[in-house]
């Protein structure tokens, strides 16, 4: 199969698009261990070759120099600088899920190549928000999510600012210079560690009433990745609780955040990739996740760091994986099903 060509849609792959199947996970677990393997992936595709987080590298610098407050400010909570940092991420969210959107959905200028699954955004529906699921989605991202988001960020900055948590100043050793540099990957691991935990807890009994406005999104779109409950978002961004114990710099922090914050919105971007002349520049769409919101008990994480192969709840895209999440959840039938708690098309 070309690396446009759609994939044959059947009752075990509804989508139009897919990777080469199975799909795997990280090299840096499998055994017996290569280097260049693991080395190519996570310094590789998974961070020095990937543009997203590169992006966001380069966001949680500029924010630090150029469009965050001066951290002098932060001493006490005031309105500007709170306001500053609200303004900043609903900015750099208007303009990344915003343009996505605009570029796939609304002028399509890139029309259904890579594009995973066919169907269009939710119109007139009574389960979305203004009966919209784009209107919908954007809603509980601009409302909830960038507020929550901001939040964190203004109390971070406040204890960095009054020296309430530890972080680390560049250029003190050479150990401390290489410990910079390397957190940025190792906090990405971090945070799929985080998000594998925090998303099997939002799919037990208690957690699901807020976790279930997210999984109303069956197909997916640049909106829909930080659409969640407030409650949701709480939790989601609880990661950035690390900064309390390790030992790093607001640009870390920053970083950390931005990840969190956008790396939903291009999971959720409905398109595997962002492609020039038919060659794919910008990893975008997660497949992988994708998966999940279509078979809903199975890959609640990421590949980079296994842990639903460890926990035996990998979906790598055959039928034969569509088959045992089936069979799983007809045993469980007490349990949410994707059928019982959001519907299935």
């Amino acid at each position: 199969m070309s690396k446009t060509e759609p994939a044959q849609s059947n009752d075990q792959s509804p989508f139009f698009w897919h990777p080469e199947l199975p799909i795997l996970n990280s090299p840096l677990f499998e055994r017996p261990f290569r280097v260049l393997p693991a080395a190519n992936y996570h310094l590789g595709r998974g961070f020095l070759w990937s543009a997203t987080n590169l992006l966001y590298v380069a966001m949680a610098i500029t924010t630090w120099l150029f469009f965050g407050p001066r951290l002098e400010h932060c001493v006490e909570f005031e309105a500007g600088w709170i306001l500053q940092i609200y303004g900043v991420n609903l900015a750099s969210t208007l303009l990344l899920a915003g343009g996505l959107h605009l570029y796939f959905y609304t002028f399509k200028l890139q029309g259904m190549a890579r594009r995973i699954d066919p169907s269009e955004p939710n119109r007139n529906n009574p389960k979305f928000f203004g009966r919209a699921q784009v209107w919908d989605n954007i809603f509980f991202t601009c409302v909830s999510g960038v507020t929550i988001w901001s939040a964190y960020v203004v109390l971070f900055l406040w204890l960095y600012a009054n020296n309430l948590t530890p972080w680390l100043t560049w250029g003190t050793s050479i150990l401390g210079m290489l410990w910079f540099v390397l957190l940025f990957p190792l906090l990405v691991m971090f945070e799929q560690m985080h998000f594998y935990f925090v998303h099997r807890l939002l799919h037990t009994r208690a957690m699901w009433r807020w976790h279930v406005l997210h999984h109303r999104n069956v197909n997916v779109g640049p909106w829909s990745g930080f659409s969640m409950h407030p409650v949701e978002h709480i939790l989601y961004f609880s990661g950035i609780l690390i900064h309390l114990i390790i030992v790093s710099h607001p640009i870390h922090m920053l970083f950390n955040m931005y990840n969190t914050a956008l790396a939903a919105v291009t999971s959720h971007t409905g398109y595997s990739s962002l492609l020039v002349k038919e060659r794919a520049v910008v990893e975008l769409g997660d497949f992988h996740h994708q998966l999940h919101h279509r078979y809903f008990d199975c890959n609640y994480g990421n590949r980079g760091v296994p842990l639903d192969k460890w926990f035996g709840s990998f979906h790598d895209g055959t039928a034969q994986a569509t088959q045992r999440v089936r069979t799983y959840q007809r045993i469980h039938r007490g349990r949410m099903s994707t059928e019982s708690a959001v519907g299935e098309r």
